[in-house]
């Protein structure tokens, strides 16, 4: 069997972010900080072996104190049922194998375990690839991979599943930063290590025309009051490993009460619309 061709040059991306600690803009990493941090204090539950995956080690070492922190290589540094917490923290979109870290990281999960993951989603970046794409088609004729594909939130609650996590959630919050310059947008990529590191992206540097051309149709197409806003998804995903004491879902037509009873209001048959069915 052929394997898919990775997704992510490794190397680049371990240079981008070992570049970017030189003068770092953390801000979403703080904002993925802070939300981890108020999903596990709504858990009525004390953690005693966690575990974080990042690229970031040390923006997350402090999050969960002792904790195990893994590099966020395709294969993960984690031990089978080792943790009852482990937090992919913000690199799953960098991933060549998105269901297969899902699935490491439930495998390294003790029964009933939590799994908690931030990441970029689908709408990050939407103004940027857009004026991008139209800007290097009309320049060049043709297309680069530029950004980084990242999962809409629909599909990546259903890598919950796939992976074998019990009652997963998929949950998504939006930000907007606005700048005044394309080029303040791309130097803030820069310093937070999310620069173009795919393995199938054009190692020429990005012609100036294109640039020229991407700003204006950015400012054109989106910019407010003279500012450019740039909208980041962060999509949480939340799943707990199988453990037989976990709620198990009813089975269908085992209920002791109606819908209808419960609305008070009348029950009609498909297929017989104003005629109500009998009790």
């Amino acid at each position: 069997m052929t394997l898919p061709p990775d997704l992510t040059d490794r190397s680049a991306l371990l240079r981008n972010r070992a570049r970017a600690m030189a003068a770092p803009a953390m801000f979403l990493q703080h904002e993925a900080v802070d939300e981890v941090k108020q999903r596990l204090e709504m858990v009525n539950r004390t953690f005693t072996s966690p575990a974080i995956v990042s690229g970031f080690p040390n923006y997350w070492a402090d999050v969960i104190p002792g904790a195990h922190m893994c590099d966020d290589n395709d294969v993960l540094d984690l031990t089978p049922q080792a943790h009852d917490l482990v937090v992919h923290a913000m690199a799953m979109h960098w991933a060549n194998d998105p269901v297969g870290q899902l699935v490491q990281a439930r495998r390294a999960l003790k029964p009933d375990g939590l799994f908690l993951g931030v990441m970029f989603g689908g709408q990050t970046l939407s103004e940027l690839r857009l004026a991008l794409a139209e800007a290097e088609t009309a320049v060049t004729g043709g297309l680069s991979p530029r950004v980084a594909p990242m999962g809409e939130i629909r599909d990546l609650g259903a890598l919950l599943q796939r992976a074998g996590f019990a009652l997963p959630v998929a949950d998504a919050l939006t930000l907007s930063v606005s700048y005044a310059t394309l080029p303040d947008l791309m130097r803030d990529l820069r310093a937070m290590g999310e620069a173009n590191a795919l393995a199938a992206r054009n190692r020429r540097p990005l012609r100036r025309a294109v640039l020229e051309q991407t700003g204006e149709i950015y400012r054109r197409t989106f910019g407010v009051k003279g500012r450019l806003p740039a909208t980041f998804e962060l999509i949480v995903l939340t799943g707990w490993a199988p453990s037989d004491d976990q709620p198990q879902p009813l089975r269908p037509g085992s209920a002791n009460t109606r819908l209808a009873d419960a609305l008070n209001t009348q029950e009609l048959p498909l297929g017989e619309p104003g005629k109500p069915s009998r009790v």
